[in-house]
């Protein structure tokens, strides 16, 4: 994933108030930990997950929170519009 120029700060902000339903998903599916991490001189960003062991993250993609919350964050990011259902 990528940043697009300028939007750490909105990036940030959403982040810092990230929607219940959506962690209740992620807590659901088993994803035990969840950490972001942006290189600032490529803007590219990079996860870290602490997952169950019966984990279904796998589910997510599916999830129509986690499909809202993909479109909400998708000016931000360069996307595969592919992966984005409204």
């Amino acid at each position: 994933m990528r940043l697009k120029p300028g939007a750490g700060s909105e990036y940030k902000r959403r982040h810092d108030e990230i929607w219940p339903e959506l962690l209740e998903a992620l807590r659901s599916a088993g994803v035990l930990e969840f950490s972001i991490f942006l290189d600032e001189g490529s803007s590219t960003l990079f996860a870290f997950r602490k997952l169950s062991e019966s984990n279904s993250v796998a589910s997510l993609a599916h999830c129509a929170v986690v499909q809202k919350w993909w479109a909400y964050m998708a000016d931000l990011m360069e996307v595969n519009p592919n992966k984005i259902r409204q």
